[in-house]
């Protein structure tokens, strides 16, 4: 896993501080970075237009135009002027070299947008837009130059440069990864700024997940039987398809042992156990899925001792709030909406759907402050799960995932993971990558998702 900063000013003065390294320095790493990203995408001789802004960012594409300049055909929009002093500078560079500052957006093989960087901190205006809607509607590869213009902390412009690739400067910023910012910045690739980004980045608390950090539950033993795996028990409400969706991934994710329980007289695949009361032995439960007005579960689950996954209809239940202070091995899944119940009920902030996801991390963190034992993963383009401080972001899932019961299978899965013995956040983690991968291998248009393709591709990974 990576590290993930909310902000890299602190990362760059401690350069200029702990290793003498100048901003000019910096600022020269980072144009290389930009120009190894055209060439890379580009044959000498290539048109290539730099848009540059006012400030450091602009400073960034000047460089880069310059040592672009003579092997391709460069040429620099400055449509707010050079105003910082290392704008200013290499603006005066980039001249002296020969170099063209022009005043229309040209026909281009490659587009750098350098005009604002992660430093945003409003919308841009309606001249920023303007320029960004005529680029975006042209061909050519569109490279950013640390983040997409028009992207910010909690913003999102009318208009926003949509890059193929995002040259971040130094390291992952947390700009990229909110819900909003996934079809705006294409592949991420970090630049070197002159320093190792073991130096340069330092201590973390949010992190980017990849397919490495997810651990299936391979069966090392040969001498074993199916009580060595856990036994899932899911709880069926009034919607039987979310139980059964949920209990068939938990057994596709090696729960040894897999109930539904239920009163209700119900068509459940053959090998999913059926039962009016807990098991003694469940090792997991996993409930809320299709729950409904089920109300009669209260005294079970607060007298439940094990781990449980608490999904869905749960969270728009007062119950919720007694589950979370009294135990600590609950893994939540809510999607944003639910999110926001579960945030008014535990009285931790009063908002509705369009703000969290305007403000996705600063509410998980807003939550796992409140309540530091236990492990949430809020749902959504970009998956976060948290627990005691520390985030982690997925964002292997793809739009596939957007169909109904598709959440039911991950909690299964979780449920699986924890019978089978990881920690609450260790299932939480490798249980939304496997199911965020299944879905990215299944052999269909990306508008054709049946949720038990998830529990087939799940047994491939």
């Amino acid at each position: 896993m990576k590290k993930i900063f909310d902000e890299v000013t602190s990362l760059d003065q401690k350069c200029y501080e702990a290793y003498a390294l100048s901003e000019d320095i910096l600022m020269e790493h980072a144009a290389s970075a930009l120009c190894d990203a055209v060439k890379q995408r580009a044959s000498e001789g290539a048109r290539v237009l730099v848009l540059c802004g006012p400030g450091n960012n602009g400073g960034d594409g000047l460089a880069a135009a310059r040592m672009l300049h003579t092997d391709y055909d460069v040429s620099v929009v400055l449509p707010y002027g050079a105003k910082s002093k290392m704008a200013r500078l290499q603006e005066k560079r980039f001249l002296a070299v020969g170099g063209a500052i022009v005043h229309d957006i040209l026909e281009a093989d490659v587009y750098v947008d350098a005009l604002f960087g992660s430093g945003l901190s409003k919308a841009l205006d309606a001249k920023a837009c303007e320029i960004f809607k005529n680029i975006n509607a042209k061909d050519g590869v569109k490279i950013s130059c640390d983040i997409p213009s028009g992207l910010g902390d909690a913003i999102c412009s009318a208009e926003v440069f949509r890059a193929d690739i995002s040259v971040s400067m130094g390291a992952y910023k947390l700009a990229f990864f909110e819900d909003f910012a996934k079809d705006f910045i294409g592949e991420i690739v970090v630049a070197n700024l002159g320093i190792s980004r073991m130096l340069y980045e330092g201590s973390a608390k949010t992190y980017l997940l990849d397919a490495d950090d997810m651990r299936l539950p391979y069966r090392e033993s040969k001498n074993s039987n199916k009580g060595n795996f856990g036994h899932t028990c899911v709880v069926m409400g009034e919607k039987e398809g979310a139980a059964i969706l949920a209990s068939t991934a938990a057994l596709h994710f090696g729960s040894g042992l897999v109930s539904v329980m239920t009163h209700a007289k119900t068509s459940i695949p053959p090998y999913i156990m059926s039962t009016t009361s807990l098991p003694k032995n469940t090792s997991a439960l996993v409930v809320g899925m299709g729950l409904g007005s089920h109300d009669e579960i209260e005294s079970l689950l607060l007298s439940y001792e094990g781990p449980m996954v608490i999904d869905a209809d749960l969270f728009y239940k007062p119950l919720i709030k007694r589950l979370i202070k009294q135990k600590d091995n609950l893994v939540l899944t809510p999607h944003p909406k639910e999110f926001a119940s579960l945030l008014k009920i535990c009285d931790v902030a009063d908002v509705d759907v369009h703000e969290i996801q305007s403000n996705r991390f600063h509410y998980v963190r807003a939550f796992i402050t409140r309540f530091p034992n236990i492990t949430l993963l809020l749902k959504g383009a970009n998956s976060i799960i948290a627990h005691d401080g520390i985030l982690y972001v997925n964002t292997q899932g793809s739009n596939v995932l957007s169909k109904g019961g598709s959440g039911d299978v991950l909690s299964g899965m979780i449920g699986a993971l924890l019978a089978q013995n990881y920690s609450p956040t260790n299932a939480a983690i490798s249980a939304s990558l496997a199911h965020a991968l299944a879905g990215n291998n299944i052999k269909s248009n990306n508008y054709a998702l049946n949720p038990l393709d998830l529990c087939e591709g799940i047994k491939c990974l």
